[in-house]
């Protein structure tokens, strides 16, 4: 049912529009499947009973409304009373698949903040509860109800419409959408806090949305490129805990633990999208390549990092900031050595966006091991640990830090 609800709620909002309430009502007809079907059986068309229930409640809800006379006579207007049980005309132009997108376009409207979009996109698109996505960022779920409630109320006040964007505003909505979706799945491979590394739904959903977008847009290499960099980056998940739920670094991993039908998709995608003639790499592709070039390597020993410098640094100049910088360091010490990449990183002290972050230590105390510095190595470490809300990561730190002691 999650894969039917974005359909279903596309095609509520493309006849009604009342993005807010028409998302109410999917929810209950999904709540009134999941009690009925066990009992009476699937339906032979699921998604049109989901539609006829939802419609119906929609129309329940809206009547209950302060506008309740003038929304009824423009639901009587839009739609004829058998319109529950017939397509309406337009149907057959605009499938379930291009409602999908449209869906996914106004979650990540640009009135919204990107933490707005995140959750939106989550409950909407994705089909998860209001509390299951409270869950997965740490919060209360009140206050996660707040954020999706705000966030449909803004998308309400800016007059957005249940349609495609203009071109001229197409590609800039394209980049939200493939934003939002990889916030998504970094935030489910290596969780910002809380006591697992991964948060194995939100990787997984994120890989599910971005087939469905990659599906609906065949030929954007970006699309294929972010799709590649997830699938190549989570192949490596099985091998990146041990029993104990340890972290385990890239460079120490079992690489015979990767997921291999995973890296081969990747591969084959990125090779697609590297492929197509007149557009240009994108941030995703070049990141696809170097996830590309980790996952070949049958050892770490093996891994080629002059090629992983070369297009970290077409990536620094295609796409720069703080995090990729700190990556970028790293392949510069293991190509030019430590001392060099800690020269890297003092570019990024003043950087605001890295203030209280945790990598930037971490980071340094990598290379400060390397270049044989351990009493400095030692106490970067310290404060990596203590400035990380991820308890395996703290954990992995704290260890690497009493080995230098």
């Amino acid at each position: 049912m999650r894969t039917l609800a974005p359909q279903v709620l596309g095609a509520l909002v493309r006849r009604y529009g009342h993005f807010d309430t028409a998302e109410d009502a999917v929810q209950e007809a999904l709540l009134a499947a999941s009690v009925q079907w066990p009992e009476e059986g699937v339906p032979a068309n699921p998604r049109g009973w989901l539609i006829r229930v939802a419609s119906r409640r929609l129309t329940d809800l809206l009547r209950s409304e302060e506008a309740r006379r003038r929304r009824e006579e423009n639901a009587a207007a839009m739609t004829p009373s058998d319109a529950f049980v017939t397509p309406p005309p337009g149907e057959d132009r605009a499938p379930h698949e291009e409602d999908t997108l449209t869906l996914l376009f106004l979650c990540c409207h640009p009135a919204l903040t990107q933490s707005s979009r995140i959750a939106l996109t989550l409950r909407a698109v994705g089909g998860l509860s209001t509390a299951e996505i409270a869950r997965a960022f740490l919060v209360p779920e009140a206050t996660m109800a707040q954020r999706i409630s705000r966030a449909k109320q803004r998308i309400k006040a800016s007059g957005a419409r249940f349609r495609q964007p203009e071109e001229s505003e197409r590609a800039e909505r394209i980049a939200a959408v493939l934003h939002v979706l990889y916030l998504i799945f970094n935030e489910g491979y290596t969780a910002t806090s809380g006591a697992s590394l991964h948060r194995t739904d939100l990787a997984v959903e994120a890989i599910r949305l971005t087939r469905s977008v990659r599906a609906l847009l065949p030929h954007d290499g970006e699309v294929a490129g972010l799709l590649a960099l997830m699938l190549l980056t989570d192949a490596r998940r099985p091998a990146r805990t041990d029993r104990d739920g340890s972290l385990v670094p890239l460079a120490e991993q079992d690489r015979a633990l990767w997921n291999r039908d995973a890296v081969d998709e990747g591969l084959a995608l990125f090779t697609e999208a590297t492929s197509l003639r007149g557009e240009p790499v994108g941030p995703y592709q070049l990141q696809a390549a170097i996830a590309a070039v980790h996952d070949e390597a049958a050892r770490a020993e093996d891994t080629d990092w002059m090629e992983i410098l070369a297009l970290y640094e077409l990536l620094a100049r295609l796409s720069p900031g703080p995090m990729v910088t700190l990556n970028h360091a790293v392949a510069v010490a293991m190509v030019d050595g430590p001392r060099a990449g800690l020269a890297l990183l003092r570019s990024l002290e003043t950087d605001d966006r890295l203030a209280g972050h945790h990598r930037l230590e971490a980071v340094r105390a990598h290379l400060l091991e390397m270049a044989g510095d351990t009493e400095a190595a030692r106490t970067a470490y310290g404060n990596a640990a203590r400035l990380t809300l991820s308890v395996p990561e703290r954990r992995y730190l704290q260890a690497r830090a009493a080995r230098l002691a």
